[in-house]
């Protein structure tokens, strides 16, 4: 069986949405990234860098949560479902997955972090201000795209869509208004919608959390 180490409030909710919309049968370990968890010498031999999440599937051992998520859309998913049907398909798909980790994660996070997670001493409003105006120009490239068509790689919902919007998805606990952007709210508004997203934030509770 699969088994995917991290909690679901970490990066670790992208592989888990991926498996829920594949209807993969999977193991849990709630390896926690806010306590010792990771620096445990049975997790630093499948993941050295002491991160969440990993993946176990068989003999593979695999890390980072997009290569993770490609992966299993590629291996697992039926024709005409999460894997793009074509060569431009997965152009798209592996572009617009290197796109928001490059162009977005890091200034979205830090909105979030300074917004929400961090202590209110240690937030910084100019760093808020900053990353605000970093995201106006991806957010404005994806907009001009999904003004043109319903997704990203496909006309339909693929893991192109899934690996974006599980970033973007941050807006919202961060606060981030995409009033500017109808294209991008609605779509994302979709994708986050999908019965498959919820059923993963919904598996926490009957976490297992042996080591």
């Amino acid at each position: 069986m699969i088994t995917v180490h991290g909690i679901t409030a970490s990066r670790a909710f992208r592989p888990l949405w991926v498996l829920e919309e594949l209807g993969l049968p999977y193991h849990q370990v709630a390896r926690d990234f806010r306590g010792d968890a990771l620096d445990e010498p049975s997790y630093l031999a499948l993941n050295p860098n002491g991160r969440i999440p990993t993946l176990v599937d068989d003999d593979l051992v695999l890390w980072e949560s997009m290569a993770i998520d490609l992966y299993l859309a590629r291996r697992y998913s039926p024709p005409g479902e999460l894997w793009p049907d074509s060569a431009v398909g997965e152009a798209l798909a592996w572009q617009w997955s290197f796109w928001v980790m490059t162009e977005v994660e890091h200034a979205l996070l830090s909105v979030l972090m300074h917004r929400r997670i961090l202590p209110e001493a240690r937030r910084d409003a100019d760093k808020v201000k900053r990353n605000l105006g970093l995201l106006r120009r991806p957010f404005g490239v994806l907009e001009q795209t999904l003004a043109k068509r319903p997704f990203l790689a496909e006309p339909r919902f693929t893991i192109a869509d899934l690996n974006v919007a599980a970033v973007l998805s941050w807006c919202i606990p961060a606060r981030v208004s995409l009033a500017e952007h109808p294209a991008m709210a609605a779509w994302l508004k979709l994708c986050l919608a999908r019965p498959a997203r919820k059923r993963a934030q919904q598996a926490e509770p009957d976490l297992d959390t042996d080591s």
